[in-house]
């Protein structure tokens, strides 16, 4: 019974692309690779101002900042 039932979803399995034209098919995918190189696009100049924040915020540290970030011991160059 098991293997007739999942036989018929097999057949019934048909994905949309079958059912679409290929012009149609092939404009979906170009609009689908425009979003993504998109996407990819904006992620990597997200990552760039991030970077670049991070650099302008280290640039602007105080020397007490510095100090304190600093993980040698002060005391050992007295």
């Amino acid at each position: 019974m098991k293997k007739t039932n999942k036989k018929k979803k097999d057949d019934q399995a048909v994905s949309l692309s079958d059912h679409l034209n290929n012009d149609l098919l092939e404009q979906l995918k170009a609009v689908k690779k425009d979003l993504t190189k998109e996407h990819e696009e904006k992620e990597a100049a997200l990552e760039r101002k991030r970077i670049e924040e991070r650099k302008q915020r280290e640039k602007n540290k105080s020397f007490e900042e510095l100090f304190n970030e600093s993980s040698l011991s002060w005391k050992e160059f007295k």
